[in-house]
């Protein structure tokens, strides 16, 4: 864009937000939301004390409330404020949302094992793809990219973290686990260390 250079930093970080209700019970989140629970609050504050001395200069984040709540929580930490980017918010599971694996068997039969084949361009029934988040965080990574922060933290989500990750140049990012106690650091083409306080 056009009195925009498009700035890449070297170093991007990316954190899952913390455990939730809904991750206990295995239901779909998507869109919806529920709130932290006492691990996932604990998760939070850890990361901050792991990423205390990565020299972050900014924080991104989804506006859905587990993963704003975690970034909150890592910004308080490290004494910097919350950029919310809409981008950024979870692939949306449509008429999935809120439900286990079970239930969406039991209404969708043979469904689940149809996106297993395809999960890249699988739509949720009234909700997105892979394909469709991509190009979401394609324009969320613009956002950062032009806020000229030499050393992002964004905070999102596990589905669009991996698109990010593929959009960052790391390769099998679709197959990628994020659990809520590992930050990812992304080198400039695609290399990732994982960093963890849990043993």
């Amino acid at each position: 864009m056009a009195g925009h250079p498009r700035h890449s930093p070297r170093l991007t970080y990316l954190a899952r937000h913390g455990q939730t209700e809904w991750n206990t019970e295995s239901r779909r989140q998507g869109h919806l939301d529920s709130p932290l629970t006492p691990l996932g609050l604990q998760q939070a504050a850890r990361n901050a004390d792991l990423l205390k001395t990565e020299e972050i200069d900014a924080i991104f984040a989804s506006p859905l409330g587990r993963a704003h709540r975690t970034a909150s929580i890592i910004g308080s930490g490290l004494g910097l404020a919350v950029q919310v980017i809409d981008d950024l918010a979870e692939i949306d599971h449509g008429l999935w949302s809120g439900l286990t694996a079970a239930e969406i068997e039991t209404r969708w039969p043979g469904q689940p094992a149809v996106r297993e084949r395809a999960k890249y361009t699988f739509r949720f029934p009234g909700g997105e793809s892979y394909a469709d988040a991509e190009v979401r965080a394609g324009r969320a990574l613009d956002v950062v990219g032009r806020s000229g922060a030499r050393r992002p933290l964004v905070v999102s989500h596990e589905m669009i973290g991996r698109v990010l990750l593929r959009r960052l140049g790391v390769a099998d990012a679709l197959g990628t686990r994020q659990p809520s106690d590992v930050v990812y650091r992304v080198r400039t083409g695609g290399t990732v260390d994982r960093l963890t306080w849990a043993e």
